[in-house]
């Protein structure tokens, strides 16, 4: 676990021992703590209740882009690449199974996040249209601008 958030985050060891670890990826003194205990509960076959999955917002779309091809370069390939309208987000799996999103934001300020989620796109549709990484690249290569690039394809534009 330590070597994979590790090389997913960016993130470096600030402390470690035989049964807890630090890490961290920023000038905070850790943003991640992995705690082993002597007995494991069992494991759910499937998501249920309970903690669902945590999320790391990335400066702009070629940060992200950047990060998804360092990532695959390790053999660490997301399991979804989606367009939830707000966000353009890219789901991996820890070892354990937790669900990692690293993400970029479509709008400005929360604010215009919270309006759009409130139309009829979202309403429509929250989760969102899966998307292919290499399409968003070839998109940005050839000069599209940004704000259309995360807009999402079934929005109707007035």
């Amino acid at each position: 676990m330590i070597d994979w958030y590790c090389t997913v985050l960016g993130a470096h060891v600030v402390f470690a021992n035989d049964r807890i670890a630090f890490l961290t990826y920023d000038e905070e003194h850790h943003r991640i703590a992995l705690i082993a205990t002597q007995t494991f509960a069992p494991r759910a076959p499937s998501p249920s209740v309970g903690f669902y999955h945590s999320a790391f917002t990335y400066e702009g779309l070629e940060q992200l882009l950047a990060t998804f091809d360092r990532l695959t370069g390790e053999g660490i390939k997301p399991w979804r690449t989606i367009n939830h309208g707000p966000t353009i987000s890219f789901y991996y799996a820890d070892p354990d199974g937790n669900d990692v999103e690293l993400q970029v934001d479509r709008f400005a300020d929360a604010r215009d996040a919270e309006l759009w989620m409130a139309g009829e796109a979202f309403a429509r549709n929250p989760i969102g249209i899966e998307l292919d990484p290499e399409d968003l690249r070839r998109r940005l290569s050839s000069g599209e601008d940004v704000a259309d690039i995360m807009r999402r394809d079934d929005e109707v534009l007035a």
